[in-house]
Parts: structure tokens; sequence; C-alpha cells
């Protein structure tokens, strides 16, 4: 089967569901009231509570959401072919994962911009909200620890790639003053900022950078780990509008640039899929389909974790209450569109029992 028709099939469901689903959930189950006070006005305190532009914050959420899970886990689901994988993060994102997202930014918008571990307290009970916030705690614990160590070793890996990935915070930084001054517009400084990111990739291999093996017996890896914790530290620490938004918003337009680029190729080239429709030879070990393949694709179709970026930080940006159906629910269709290029790889090898 040609790539191709695999790529318009959902990028035309997605656009459907966006136009037409979307439409219904913020009108008729939500009933997104544009007169309604969002908390970012009504506790504006230029630190978290910021009303913020909808294209800024969508390129916000879009990219605190769509890590690096939207790839890895259709890669490796794939292995039970490509059509149940296609078919989950499809259908997964029209009717889950963007209402899930829009949902959890209304329902904290509609309660003080208060988190969903906070919501659960009144909804579920106390109990349930103690043994929430530590399963959250312990997410997060795991989520920081994992990215940590892989940028860490991609960063060594890759010399090269050190100046634009740091470089990138500097760009941000000025974006950010920029967009909160309203020095200049919204179309130039964006147009500016992309061009400035793609600029330092241009420099990083001519700037290769990297840090001691060893520096008081400590590796390397171990090194990079302590700087990352150490600039999350900070990050949390600043105002939104300092490097969040900006940061998050300028990454999004240049990931989102690269999502062109990557439908363009398939455009031009029309691959054929390598894997196949329905892998009935799987290795021996490999998990059944069912419940795995929803388990394996969370983000890019449905995730619990898209719920903390929604209340803990979305929601305190949200300018209107409407915006919540294009920051949310489009920004779930910005990340399920990045996994639907994978079935073009072959299955991988079996997962671990």
């Amino acid at each position: 089967m040609n790539a191709i028709l695999l790529m318009l099939l959902g990028l035309g469901a997605m656009f459907l569901g966006y136009v037409f689903y979307s439409k219904f959930i913020a009108e008729k189950i939500f009933k997104l009231d544009p007169n309604f006070r969002t908390p970012a006005h009504e506790f504006e305190d230029g630190v978290d509570f910021v009303p913020t532009n909808k294209f800024v914050l969508w390129g916000h959420h879009f990219t605190s959401v769509a890590g690096a899970a939207p790839i890895i886990g259709p890669a490796i689901a794939v292995i039970w072919g490509w059509v149940p994988a296609f078919l989950w993060v499809i259908f997964g994102t029209i009717f889950f994962a963007g209402v899930h997202d829009a949902g959890a930014i209304w329902a904290s918008n509609r309660n003080k911009a208060r988190s969903i571990g906070a919501l659960t307290g009144d909804v579920v009970g106390k109990k349930s909200q103690s043994l929430f916030m530590i399963v959250i705690s312990l997410v997060l614990l795991m989520v920081n620890a994992v990215f940590a160590t892989a940028i860490s070793g991609l960063l060594i890996s890759f010399p090269s790639s050190v100046l634009p990935v740091w470089g990138a915070i500097f760009v941000a930084l000025i974006i950010g003053q920029i967009i909160f001054r309203k020095w200049m517009s919204l179309g130039t400084i964006s147009i500016l900022g992309v061009i400035a990111l793609y600029a330092l990739i241009w420099s990083g291999p001519a700037v290769p950078l990297a840090l001691p093996e060893t520096i008081m017996g400590v590796s390397d890896n171990a090194q990079w780990i302590l700087v990352l914790f150490g600039y999350a530290a900070i990050a949390s620490l600043l105002p939104v509008w300092v490097l969040l938004q900006p940061r998050d918003y300028i990454n999004g337009l240049q990931l989102f640039i690269g999502l062109i680029l990557v439908y363009a190729a398939v455009l031009i080239s029309g691959p054929e899929l390598v894997a196949p429709a329905f892998n009935t030879n799987t290795p021996e070990g490999t998990p059944s389909m069912i419940p795995l393949l929803f388990v394996t694709i969370a983000c890019g179709a449905i995730s619990g974790f898209h719920g903390l970026v929604a209340s803990g930080t979305t929601s305190k940006q949200l300018d209107k209450e409407p915006d919540a159906r294009f920051v949310g629910y489009f920004g779930a269709i910005g990340e399920g569109s990045r996994c639907r290029w994978q079935p073009l790889s072959p299955p991988p090898p079996a997962l671990p029992p």
C-alpha cells in the first residue's frame, strides 16, 4: 500500500475531527463561554496566571505534550502490524486525546485553574486525592529521570547538538521579552525565531561542545543530568512568559515545520509501506496486542500526562474560554500527526515478556 493514501486518510480524518467533532464537544458538551472570566484574568499575577495569545499557548501545550513518546510508541506497536497502530492513533486522537486535553483545560478553567490532582478531592474524595497526588509525584519523577538520562546520552553522543539545544534557551528568553512587551508583531518574531533556531542547528557541527569525561569522579553523563535538573529547577521558578511560553512556542513552530517537511517528502517520494498490515508472525515472547497496543501508544492517542500539563500550566494562561478548543484539541491533533509515518518502518524486535 502506498503511504500517500495512508497519509491523506489520516490527515483528512483528523481535519474532519477538528472541524466538526471538536466543535460539537465545545458547543454542546463543554459549552465554552466567550464571556466567562478565565482564571488568567481573575488571578493575573504576571508569573503563573498570564492571559496568552491562543497561538502562543497552543505552541506551549503542543510542545509540552509532544515528547519522544509519540514517536517511540507507534514504532514499537507496529510489531502487531500497521493497521491496529494506525487506527488507534487516528480514532484515539479524534475521540479521546483531543477531548481529554480540551476537557482538562476546561475543567481546570471552570475551577479556578486548579490541577487535576486537586480536583480529584472534590470529584472523588480526599483519600483518592492523596493517592492520586502520590502517583502523580512518582510519575513526574520517572518522566524527569527518563528524559534527563535520554537527553544526556544524546548530548554526549552528538556534541554538535549542544549549541542548538542550549542556544534555543537564549533565543526563547529574547522572544519572551519581545512578545510580552509587544515590541514586535507575533508573525515577525515567529519568523525571526525560527530562523535563529535553524541557524543554531546549522552552526552546531562547526562548534561541537562536550563536558570533561570526569570531574571529581563524576562522569560526563551524570554531569549533564545535574545540569539538566538545575536548568529545570531554575526554569520552574521563572514567570511563564519569560521562558516556558516562548521556548515551547518557537519549538512548536520548528516541530510543525519538520512535520510539513516529512509529509512533503512522502508526497514527493510516494514510498510503499514496509510493515505488514497485520503481523501474525510475531517473535516468541511478544505480548498480546490487547491490551498492550493501548499502553504502548499512549501519547499520540490518549495520555493522562496531558491532563497534568493542561491543568498545571495551560489553564492558567487561557485568555478566552473558547481558546480551549484550539489549544487543547488541536494540540492533541498536532501530537497525533507525529505518529502516522511510523508504519513506513519494518516491525521492531520482540518486546520483552
